[in-house]
């Protein structure tokens, strides 16, 4: 059991676990204020449109009412996500190329004897012409 404990103590304290903790604890805290937005901001401004809260907007189909206005919200929601997410990587990537250096051209591969040989020769024959 202690080498168990051993083991997940270095999975647990490695780099890469505890940056993937820190960003979902702030993608989750980041969704919260995806979602007041959607909730508080844009729903209310679509729902001018329908004269109500957006996200109540119900249609009513015999004894089942489809919640479409939260259906809507919700995709919202992602798409808002989504973009918000699509720009923050695309920042890092450029901010990633501007602090690392250009790679640098692979060296030519070194000319075997032989290679030089034969170039002599042909330069001897050509010369002879």
């Amino acid at each position: 059991m202690k080498n168990f404990m051993e083991e997940f103590k270095k999975f647990a304290l490695k780099g890469n676990v505890m940056d993937m903790a820190v960003g979902v604890i702030i993608g989750g805290a980041f969704g919260a204020i995806i979602t007041a937005f959607i909730e508080n901001i844009v729903n209310p401004i679509i729902g001018l449109a329908f004269q109500t809260d957006f996200s109540q907007v119900v249609i009513h189909m015999g004894p089942v009412d489809l919640g479409i206005g939260a259906f809507i919200s919700a995709v919202i929601n992602f798409i808002l996500m989504a973009f918000v997410l699509f720009i923050m990587v695309k920042a890092v990537n450029k901010a990633k190329s501007l602090t690392e250096k250009p790679a640098e051209p692979a060296p030519a591969p070194a000319k075997s004897d032989e290679l030089v040989a034969l170039e002599k020769i042909v330069e001897l024959l050509s010369e002879k012409k």
